[in-house]
């Protein structure tokens, strides 16, 4: 399925490909790819709160803030909650980024291969072939309890939202 108008970059309205996710659905699995190169699947998460940061791509100055941002906020966080960010970066960018960065408390995965997960979280953006920026949090059961898609890409999330609902979730 295609979301016409889902989202803007710059103003300029763009395509959603997959089916908008919504508060109370189940979290749909996706293989996305370690920086060590080895596939590892959402679901593998479950039995944990899951905040999910969606970025376009770490080299530019709104997913960097963001990826930086959670990595803060992730030391701070109960040990239930697990915090992964997805791009279509590759692999060796994000390890790269981390490294530079000092991304030490979160996971930075890869949708470079198949885009599954951007399809799978209605977050591919079909004319650029990247990620919309979202966020998501998943429960420890699988289901989605927050589903933030940034209607401007080059704008940030509502980071507190996100970060309440995942804390009242470990709680």
């Amino acid at each position: 399925m295609e979301r016409s108008n889902a989202v803007t970059f710059l103003g300029k309205p763009l395509t959603l490909v997959g089916n908008e996710l919504k508060p109370g659905d189940p979290a749909p699995d996706a293989t996305v790819i370690k920086q060590d190169l080895n596939p590892v699947n959402i679901h593998d998460y479950k039995g944990h709160v899951l905040l999910i940061s969606v970025v376009p791509s770490l080299d530019t100055s709104v997913c960097s803030a963001q990826t930086k941002r959670f990595n803060e906020e992730a030391s701070q966080l109960p040990d239930s909650v697990k915090v992964i960010t997805v791009s279509m970066d590759l692999p060796f960018a994000q390890k790269r980024f981390c490294g530079a960065e000092g991304i030490d408390k979160i996971e930075v995965l890869s949708d470079h291969r198949e885009g599954a997960f951007g399809q799978a979280y209605g977050a591919l953006v079909k004319e650029l072939r990247i990620l919309c920026r979202a966020v998501f949090v998943v429960d420890a059961q699988g289901v989605v309890r927050y589903a933030e898609y940034v209607p401007e890409i080059a704008s940030h999330p509502n980071y507190e939202a996100a970060l309440q609902v995942a804390r009242e979730l470990a709680s």
